[in-house]
């Protein structure tokens, strides 16, 4: 987003704000892979409202970055009303009942400070990044647009454009629209079969009153987690910011059982577009973010799909045959069961030979014991790649956060090399049988079909 300053002597003092800004930010980029290298010390703290507050300094920098984690994601998005948890996130920067857009937009460009929403299919987020020295005003503007949105008709009816147009531009990527139809079959009736942004139809019947119902219901401090980190003391927190948040009142959120269903068996999907390259998804039901068998997933997964040219779909698809410029597979773990996906592109001619070496693949993993190599590559690679999750004030401060949204524990990073190191070939092998589905694998092809030796009626997501 681009923000105008009509007034020029606050354009020309943006400007040079701006231009710290960048210089600060070059710095960040230098400094922060020589600190990636342990976790911070974090401190935990329980408000009255049940807000929780996770605090850790980390003083290089004159940056201060706060994500606030809502238990507000699509999931929970009505029936017939897909996006509305999207919209709400959105709405929150559109006005308070304290200052409009262009207010909230002119304060952010004069501090050079970043405020911005988003929402996922478990949680929504809404960030903040401002200069120490500007810390006041900017948390100001945090919670003022986290407690006091007014949804207002005229910028909702935007955003819904804006919204409508980048649903339309999605369905007109291949991948996009594959990975839309894959999760549409994988989770029929399901909270986590529809996109996070909506469809055409729910999203033009979503209005202002929506927005403010699902706000009022879900945005509550009790159902939330606040991260800060960067150069502020836990005593500063304390004295500055608490009780500000304090003031924020907790209310009963009532959300029932979630209806994660998914479809059983195998099922193929295909969407015929005159492309050059075929997008495949091919897979079945994931696991939930809290499966103790993550851990063993993750080994097994890198080293089928996940590990780039060292795992065994790249080399036998790519580098042995040339048939895939990219494949990659993956465990979407979520709150709820999520996905496990395979995903490549091919020329048409060669989507079936690529399809039946995926299969092959899988079937392989689940009957060959994988050697030493490979599991001390593996091991390897996730446990010492995991301080690039921390290496910056604003992945420190999202990770804090999921680690308590998923109740992972504030000694996680210290837990995970072991949790991976101790994880078998024989756990490797297990876990490929009972979490792989070769025989039963939902497959979406969007391509040539008549190039691809697939030819059938379309198929629409």
């Amino acid at each position: 987003m681009i923000y105008r300053i009509a007034n020029p002597a606050r354009r020309a003092a943006a400007s040079k704000v701006r231009i710290t800004f960048i210089l600060v930010i070059l710095v960040v980029l230098w400094i922060a892979p020589v600190r990636a290298g342990s976790m911070p010390r974090v401190e935990r703290i329980v408000l009255p409202n049940n807000l929780v507050v996770l605090v850790s300094e980390e003083h290089s920098l004159p940056f201060v970055v706060f994500q606030m984690l809502m238990d507000a994601g699509s999931r929970l998005d009505p029936a017939g009303k897909e996006g509305l948890a999207n919209l709400t996130a959105k709405g929150l920067l559109l006005g308070t009942s304290t200052q409009n857009a262009n207010a909230i937009n002119e304060a952010l460009d004069f501090m050079g400070a970043s405020l911005n929403t988003s929402a996922g299919q478990d949680y929504a987020v809404v960030g903040l990044q401002v200069l120490k020295k500007d810390l006041e005003k900017g948390v100001d503007l945090f919670i003022d647009s986290l407690t006091n949105p007014v949804f207002p008709e005229q910028e909702i009816q935007k955003e819904k454009k804006k919204i409508l147009g980048a649903i339309q531009a999605a369905d007109e990527q291949p991948m996009s629209l594959a990975e839309k139809s894959f999760r549409k079959t994988l989770f029929p009736e399901s909270p986590y079969g529809h996109p996070v942004e909506g469809t055409r139809e729910s999203v033009s019947g979503l209005s202002k009153e929506d927005t403010s119902r699902f706000y009022q219901t879900f945005y509550r401090p009790n159902k939330a987690i606040l991260a800060i980190v960067g150069d502020i003391t836990v005593e500063e927190v304390r004295a500055k910011v608490i009780p500000l948040f304090a003031k924020w009142p907790a209310s009963q959120v009532e959300t029932g059982p979630i209806n994660a269903t998914y479809s059983k068996g195998s099922q193929t999907v295909k969407i015929s577009r005159q492309i050059t390259q075929a997008n495949i998804i091919l897979g079945n039901i994931g696991v939930r973010r809290d499966n103790p068998d993550y851990y063993s997933l993750s080994v097994m997964n890198y080293i089928l799909g996940g590990g780039g040219f060292g795992s065994r779909l790249t080399e036998e698809i790519r580098v042995k045959r040339g048939l895939a410029y990219s494949v990659a597979s993956f465990f979407d773990a979520e709150k709820y069961q999520g996905s496990f996906q395979i995903v490549m592109q091919t020329k048409n001619p060669s989507a079936r030979e690529s399809i039946a070496l995926v299969l092959k693949e899988m079937e392989r993993i689940q009957k060959e014991p994988v050697s030493d190599e490979n599991l001390r590559r593996a091991k390897a690679y996730l446990t010492g790649s995991f301080p690039l999750r921390i290496d910056t004030q604003s992945k420190l401060a999202g990770f804090m956060a999921q680690v308590e949204y998923y109740g992972l524990g504030l000694d996680y990073p210290e837990k995970y090399p072991s949790l991976i190191n101790s994880v078998s070939g024989q756990d490797v092998l297990r876990v490929a049988k009972t979490y792989l589905f070769p025989e039963q694998v939902i497959l979406v092809i969007v391509g040539n079909l008549k190039e691809a030796g697939m030819e059938s009626p379309s198929s629409t997501p």
